[in-house]
């Protein structure tokens, strides 16, 4: 897997751990291999199974604007003083910041900013789903029935498959499971920050 899509979807597998750990669920992981985490198994559980995100947020839907309070284009420091972000991971000289959300959608989805600005909001687990319906754990071919022409497949240099649902200058993007075919992470922000790095590589 595309190592920008394989890094996120571990990521957000460590939220979904997160999140199941406060709500006193108990998550099994198998033990890690050489250069993966050990909770990357995790990640198979929320994209299969029913979520507590089911209960926390019924009827939750992460369309090209964003996810509850956390739309795209929102400033980095408002989120911050509004208490919205949790912990914030940024790399020396590289203008994109990861962070991690709070309240009910903690757990839930991940968080991306460039230059101070909100410009991805991701998620392992469903829900969310997209405004047309479409999950995490989906197979290539339901989200051809949903989408028909407004979506189509995409593939990066590795070989790797996505589909992608371009909605004026933003995009969803559902990228691979590591494990079993069909949909591992759906992420949404610009075409020019999200489809760019699953097709070129990360930004930094």
């Amino acid at each position: 897997m595309h190592r920008k899509s394989f890094h996120r979807l571990v990521a957000a597998g460590v939220l979904a751990v997160a999140g199941l750990a406060a709500a006193a669920t108990p998550a099994s992981a198998s033990p890690g291999v050489a250069g993966k985490p050990a909770s990357v198994p995790a990640t198979v559980v929320a994209a299969t199974s029913p979520s507590f995100a089911m209960e926390r947020i019924p009827g939750s839907v992460l369309s090209v604007r964003g996810a509850g309070p956390y739309r795209i284009g929102a400033r980095q420091e408002a989120l911050a003083a509004a208490g919205l972000l949790d912990w914030v991971v940024s790399a020396p000289g590289c203008r994109v910041v990861h962070a991690g959300a709070t309240g009910d959608w903690a757990g839930v989805i991940l968080l991306a900013f460039r230059n101070g600005r909100l410009v991805e909001v991701g998620t392992a687990t469903v829900p969310p789903t997209s405004p047309a319906g479409a999950s995490v754990g989906m197979g290539w071919n339901q989200l051809e029935d949903i989408y028909g022409s407004r979506g189509r497949p995409v593939y990066n240099g590795d070989g790797d498959q996505a589909y992608v649902v371009r909605i004026g200058s933003r995009v969803e993007l559902y990228t691979g499971h590591p494990i079993r075919s069909g949909v591992g992470y759906l992420q949404v922000g610009p075409a020019n920050f999200v489809l760019r790095n699953f097709l070129r590589g990360p930004a930094c």
